[in-house]
């Protein structure tokens, strides 16, 4: 009896064994994967053609071949898709590097015509992809008659928030923020405002019973898809604040006590204890910066708000006030490792969803009728189109009604890019099919299975073709891009414009604090030039109040001895 229990358990150890092996194999030709979409991305980056997400994609694809035939049709996947995986690991520091990275004058001078496409453009897509009354592309209609199942209210409209996440990456690798920076601005704040309200949407959809939907249920969940963005925004901004605080008053980089460095040559071993100090000093402050950004995101999983939102707000804070708070070498460190998080993260989804493509498990359903998937993506993909330019063009046109300024109006061309820019769709709207449509990454359903399916091909389609056409388009459109100025001044407070001296210690520029623009005499010319006028009352405000209790430029103290006092006593 002893014999045979130990034999059980035996085998169960040698199983478990060899199950942590397939795992450890699988790991390590993902990680191999990994590094040959560096390397390719890099060798192609010159023609700016093909990016390292389009690179991923197909390395994946082809990978997925391989396994497929290797494993006799079984598998074409290393791993599992998992939500957590995607949401809690892999999103966060894309979207915080977005938010770290971003040139915040640009942003927030577009703040208004940035969140008009970003929130009220996903709800305008989103009711489009989902009804299509107009011109009678009713997708209940179209769905009913190809016979792919039942869906209820529910389902359309998570179809709807699903086919509203954009990826623009392709098109934010080819245009250059200094040649066009009112473009780029709005192509990139509406591509990460837009993420954040397509999850919103998506989980206030799940939140409400949308079976006997009417006027009351309709404006509740409009009013609780506002109030998420609200409250998810003020939670990213508290959380940056408190961790620019909490730097600013513990300032780790201060030693305990003044050093005499002018008699350091005859203490070799003062020197190494000073150096080991600021040492010490760069590991705590970048691993205090690190964890506070994910707390943000956390924080908001928590109080059931959107982490894309809080993190992307939160990276804008620090970036404004925390990062300014620590050593030379914590910034120097915090702006690469963010960098280098975001890019293996981006690297990681579009390689995976290159591999899940060819998921045997759900092309078994439908390859009886292959005509009906590829019905199902053509008719999803129509409405891409249709729903993108619902709203860009009328929100152009109303955003250019307020702009008096001609440089800051959106010319048709501009529009037709943005347009353009929101017709790829990346691992958001996979995340979310896989969360809508299955369970724990596997479904047994046929309805299911072709919603997947589907999703997949869109997201091949448009990321592949539409990326690859993303470049010939935009030198047609804008055939002098490289012969245009910009139009603000370089952002030398944003961690990434490292163009200028990195420790530059000197205080705003006029033009910077916005001295350089007229103030308004009556109220006729603040709503002409409301963005310069906000702009400027913003930078007294945030010099007077917020700078002095929260650090900044300008506000932080010296680490006696540092190359920025060094610098500082040079400038005088």
């Amino acid at each position: 009896m002893m014999a045979s229990q130990l034999g059980s358990m035996l085998t169960k150890l040698g199983n478990l064994s060899t199950s942590d092996h397939a795992s450890v194999v699988s790991i390590n030709l993902f990680v191999a994967l990994l590094c040959g979409c560096i390397v390719i991305g890099h060798l192609l980056e010159e023609n700016r053609w093909v990016n390292e997400s389009i690179t991923a994609l197909l390395i994946g694809v082809c990978t997925g071949v391989v396994i497929l035939l290797t494993s006799g049709g079984r598998s074409s996947r290393l791993l599992v898709f998992s939500e957590d995986l995607f949401f809690i690991y892999l999103l966060p520091p894309i979207i915080f590097n977005a938010g770290f990275q971003v040139k915040k004058k640009q942003f927030f001078r577009n703040f208004i015509t940035i969140m008009l496409f970003g929130a009220i453009g996903t709800l305008i897509s989103c009711s489009i992809i989902t009804s299509g009354r107009c011109y009678h592309l009713c997708v209940m209609q179209f769905f009913s008659k190809l016979g792919i199942g039942s869906f209820d209210m529910g389902d359309y409209l998570a179809i709807g928030a699903i086919f509203s996440a954009t990826d623009s990456v392709c098109t934010l690798q080819v245009l250059n923020q200094d040649e066009t920076p009112l473009l780029y601005s709005l192509v990139f704040g509406e591509g990460v405002v837009n993420d954040a309200a397509s999850v919103v949407l998506f989980n206030a959809i799940q939140s409400f019973d949308l079976t006997h939907i009417n006027l009351r249920i309709a404006f509740q969940f409009i009013g609780n898809f506002f109030y998420l963005f609200f409250a998810s925004t003020m939670l990213g901004v508290v959380t940056g604040l408190l961790s620019a605080y909490i730097i600013k008053t513990l300032y780790f980089g201060r030693p305990s006590g003044s050093i005499d460095w002018t008699g350091i040559c005859c203490f070799p071993w003062f020197l190494l204890t000073q150096m080991r100090i600021l040492m010490h000093s760069t590991d705590r402050e970048v691993a205090l910066m690190i964890l506070m950004a994910y707390l943000s995101y956390i924080l908001a999983e928590l109080f059931y708000l959107s982490g894309i939102l809080t993190v992307f707000f939160c990276g804008i804070v620090m970036s404004h006030y925390t990062w300014h708070n620590v050593t030379e070498s914590s910034r120097i460190t915090t702006k690469h490792a963010f960098a280098t998080l975001s890019f293996v993260a981006e690297i990681f989804i579009f390689l995976y969803v290159g591999m899940d493509a060819l998921d045997i498990e759900k092309w078994r359903f439908v390859s009886s009728t292959p005509g009906t998937s590829v019905a199902v993506s053509s008719i999803l993909l129509g409405l891409v189109l249709v729903g993108r330019a619902a709203f860009v063009f009328p929100l152009s046109f109303l955003s250019n009604l307020v702009k008096k300024n001609p440089t800051e109006k959106i010319s048709l061309r501009q529009q037709v890019i943005i347009w353009w820019a929101g017709l790829m769709r990346g691992a958001v709207s996979v995340a979310l099919a896989y969360n809508q449509f299955t369970r724990l990454g596997h479904t047994q359903l046929r309805t299911n299975a072709i919603m997947i399916t589907s999703t997949i091909t869109v997201v091949l389609f448009s990321t592949v073709v539409f990326g690859l056409m993303t470049q010939p388009l935009i030198r047609f459109m804008l055939p002098h891009s490289k012969h245009t100025t910009s139009m603000v001044f370089s952002d030398s407070a944003t961690p990434k414009s490292f163009a200028v001296p990195l420790l530059d210690s000197t205080h705003d520029s006029d033009a910077d604090m916005g001295h350089g623009f007229p103030r308004p005499s009556s109220l006729r010319m603040l709503l002409a030039t409301p963005s310069r006028s906000v702009h400027h009352y913003w930078r007294k405000f945030d010099d007077a109040f917020m700078r002095p209790m929260f650090g900044g430029r300008g506000f932080v103290p010296f680490v006696p001895g540092s190359p920025t006092e060094m610098s500082a006593s040079q400038l005088q």
